[in-house]
């Protein structure tokens, strides 16, 4: 299946602090369009045992799309609209799942994905605009500067940029769950060159506190 609807979304109020990221600035308007629908359709869709890459959640931007056409996560098609994106890999979906059902058994991806839209449709949708950053494209040298940032997502809510690490520098997201291990980024700057940019993360990041 491929994505083959453009949504357009209404835009939601993105709080950058620290980045001065506008989507009207020169720099923006000459990026390209390639949606970040066509990067995680480009190989195409279904599981297999690779946990780097994104099928899982792939598979639920099709799910949401599929039961609600105008959900705002069809943005994700529209590469004209400037957004940052946080893509968990297939092991970070997984990793939730186990957290879930409370064991320390990873399930496969076919799993993993049963189990994540079985939470309804409507949380699949907003656990997906959490991880979307609407109105800026946010490249690894501009979150590197950004420690501290509070970036307000499509779900209305915010995360937290936490810039760490003496002669290395990573990134990690603080989430609303605070009895877990925060997200780290850990692929930077997928789709670069775009409107649309995404950096890969290995947790799901949590709009509210798992027990």
């Amino acid at each position: 299946m491929r994505f083959t609807r453009t949504v357009a979304v209404t835009a939601t109020a993105v709080v950058l602090s620290a980045l001065a990221a506008s989507p009207a600035d020169a720099h923006t308007r000459s990026l390209g369009t390639r949606s970040l629908a066509a990067v995680l359709t480009a190989h195409g869709t279904g599981f297999d045992h690779n946990g780097r890459d994104y099928d899982i959640l792939t598979a639920a931007v099709l799910a949401v799309l599929k039961a609600k056409p105008a959900s705002p996560v069809g943005v994700l098609t529209d590469g004209k609209t400037a957004l940052t994106a946080f893509l968990p890999n297939d092991r970070a979906f997984e990793t939730l799942v186990a957290d879930i059902q409370h064991t320390r058994r990873l399930p496969g991806e076919k799993a993993a994905f049963t189990a994540v839209a079985g939470l309804g449709i409507d949380t699949v949708e907003s656990v997906l605009l959490y991880h979307v950053v609407p109105g800026a494209t946010v490249t690894r040298a501009a979150a590197l500067k950004s420690d501290n940032a509070r970036l307000t997502t499509a779900a209305k809510s915010t995360i937290k940029v936490d810039v760490y690490g003496y002669r290395h520098r990573r990134i990690q997201l603080i989430d609303a769950d605070t009895s877990d291990r925060n997200p780290r980024v850990v692929v930077f700057n997928i789709n670069k060159g775009n409107k649309q940019i995404a950096h890969g993360i290995d947790r799901v990041l949590r709009p509210i506190d798992l027990p």
